[in-house]
């Protein structure tokens, strides 16, 4: 058995993936925050080359969630998404009079990190019931202003 990520965190890192950085933070900053089936619902609507390479690491990293860590995926939600510049590969085109043109092609790194809520909302309770117990304990206790409350300053 692994242990188990305190903070509820799981991720997934796609490397060297064919394309410009510039052109993935496009489609990741539309997605970050949101919940997993939303953003899947939007990626698959997205028009652009860069959403399927992240919809697939989105599902994947909800895979490693479900499976290593046993979260519910209905909860999960994307906390971090980003995008890292890659190695540029470079080759050389032929052209006339025996001249060459170098090609770019550049790469990037996509890490996705799903974060589960339920833990959240179970330490929210807690927190409220404890709230509560400390309202009724010391709901007796009064204030008193003293720089209000009269004195030499108070206008009659």
């Amino acid at each position: 058995m692994r242990k188990k990520n305190p903070y509820g965190e799981v991720y997934a890192l796609g490397q060297y993936i064919s394309m410009s950085a510039h052109k993935a933070r496009r489609v990741i900053d539309q997605i970050r925050g949101r919940s997993y089936e939303e953003t899947l619902m939007i990626l698959e609507l997205m028009p652009y080359r860069a959403s399927y390479p992240i919809f697939k690491l989105v599902y994947s990293a909800a895979a490693n969630a479900s499976h290593n860590m046993g979260f519910n995926q209905a909860s999960l939600v994307i906390s971090k998404a980003e995008v890292n510049e890659g190695t540029t590969f470079k080759k050389l085109k032929p052209r006339a009079r025996g001249r060459s043109y170098p090609i770019r092609r550049p790469t990037c790194h996509i890490r996705i990190v799903l974060q589960d809520t339920s833990l959240y909302e179970y330490e929210e309770e807690i927190f409220c019931l404890k709230k509560a117990e400390w309202k009724n304990k010391y709901n007796d206790m009064t204030y008193h202003d003293m720089y209000n409350s009269g004195g030499l300053w108070d206008k009659k």
